[in-house]
């Protein structure tokens, strides 16, 4: 059993509206399946044409997740000009995109190391430079994984536990506002 959250964050002018939760079920979200075997759920946003049940983000994410059998290769649309990720949690692939990964971390990987993994395998997040498309070769044991895509708000990210803000001082404020009680309002 696998449980994923998703945490989105907001443009400074919303970030102190109302919390929003939204649970999805599993038997509400729409499998689409492809020849070669590729299956995507759609959690949030639009694939293949289907939608997802998660909506009313602001950064109006895609949340998919995907199947690969082992050795195929899959290529999968990103819109241009979303940032996008990929986060293995069963078997293991090659990733590619119009350009290159920018990462692949994994939690036996430390940041200082400068060369990446030849593989992304289970528990591993693949960061994605610009492009319009993924490439992945699934592995011997074929690759599960979450693609994850959304549109940049393009503001600067002060984060720290639980909180994030846009700035130093807004997150040590939100901090005090934490411990007097007054945080949320």
């Amino acid at each position: 059993m696998h449980g994923f959250q998703l945490w989105a964050n907001l443009p400074s002018s919303l970030k102190m509206t109302d919390p929003h939760y939204q649970e999805v079920k599993a038997a509400e979200i729409p499998l689409v399946k492809d020849d070669d075997g590729t299956a995507v759920r759609i959690i949030c946003g639009t694939f293949w044409g289907k939608k997802g049940p998660a909506d009313g983000i602001v950064a109006q994410p895609i949340y998919l997740d995907v199947s690969v059998p082992p050795g195929r290769r899959r290529t999968l649309p990103i819109e241009t000009g979303r940032h996008a990720f990929a986060y293995v949690f069963a078997g293991a692939g090659k990733f590619c995109n119009a350009f290159a990964p920018l990462a692949v971390p994994t939690e036996s990987v430390g940041w200082w190391d400068k060369t990446p993994p030849l593989q992304a395998d289970n528990r591993s997040l693949v960061l994605f430079d610009n492009g319009d498309e993924v490439v992945v070769q699934a592995g011997e044991d074929g690759i599960r994984f979450l693609l994850v895509s959304g549109k940049p708000i393009e503001e600067p990210v002060a984060w720290y536990g639980p909180i994030v803000m846009n700035t130093q001082q807004e997150l040590q404020q939100a901090f005090a506002e934490l411990n007097e009680g007054t945080f949320l309002k």
